[in-house]
């Protein structure tokens, strides 16, 4: 019984994250699944369709594979200045 317990703190704390460690989640993601980016760019992301437009641009990929990618990485997370 204690595992389900400590399983439904770690749960719940997951969905309590700040904004602050939510954005820092997001940046670690996207430099991990994006290695050409820098923190910097990452910082100065504008929003999702900047990060589809530079992920298009840096990995040569069409907008709508690169928007498929971006999907899957943020899961439904915000990016940028509206984080």
């Amino acid at each position: 019984m204690e595992n389900s317990s400590s399983t439904d703190t770690s749960a719940t704390s997951a969905k309590s994250n700040t904004p602050e460690q939510t954005k820092l989640m997001v940046s670690k993601d996207i430099i991990a699944k994006w290695g050409h980016f820098s923190e910097h760019e990452v910082s100065a992301l504008k929003g999702k369709a900047d990060l589809v437009t530079q992920v298009a641009a840096k990995y040569g990929l069409e907008q709508a594979q690169a928007q498929r990618e971006v999907d899957a990485v943020l899961k439904g997370r915000q990016i940028g200045a509206g984080a």
